[in-house]
């Protein structure tokens, strides 16, 4: 056994290329997005430190996804939302699709997702939802890992027969690891 690892081990070094560029397979992505909101409050010149954009909401997201080739890929989500303002808790579980429509060295994707927003207790709330956004991936040195940056827009409905509905745009910065 120890010559056949002594024999192989050489070829199995050798064959493993760290700058062969993956296409395909399992990535894991971490996201954090804002919504902003405009200071009704606002004066030019103020005296008391108030801004003229506030942030209205904050996502976590946690994807695990798989990737079919240089365009397409899908991924399980799962997502924290506080909207500050409103003060309203949500946890969406969702499927997402992502397309890179322009594919050089870098991207530009689409990507949507649909789901369900879970009810763990009182403090969240149950119903769907639903998202659309646009952005641009640049690769590390060796095309594996990435930076992601872009524009979402999502859809919430929750309450008594789903009657409520939350719509809001964030920007998002995203790390890729695949």
């Amino acid at each position: 056994m120890k010559l056949f690892l002594l024999l192989f081990f050489p070829l199995i070094i050798f064959t493993q290329n760290d700058n062969d560029i993956k296409t395909s397979g399992l990535f894991y992505k971490v996201s954090l997005a804002v919504t902003l909101t405009i200071n009704e409050d606002y004066t030019i010149n103020n005296d008391e430190g108030k801004t003229f954009i506030n942030p209205n909401a904050l996502f976590i997201n946690n994807t695990l996804g798989y990737q079919f080739d240089e365009r397409t890929s899908i991924g399980l989500n799962l997502e924290y939302n506080n909207y500050l303002k409103q003060d309203f808790n949500f946890l969406p579980a969702y499927l997402s699709f992502t397309y890179n429509i322009f594919d050089f060295d870098d991207v530009v994707f689409i990507r949507g997702g649909y789901g369900r927003l879970i009810n763990v207790n009182k403090n969240f709330e149950k119903g769907t939802m639903y998202k659309f956004g646009i952005g641009y991936r640049a690769f590390d040195a060796n095309f594996k890992n990435s930076w992601l940056i872009g524009l979402d827009f999502s859809r919430k409905r929750f309450g008594f027969r789903q009657t409520e509905k939350l719509s809001s745009v964030s920007i998002f910065l995203e790390f890729m690891l695949f």
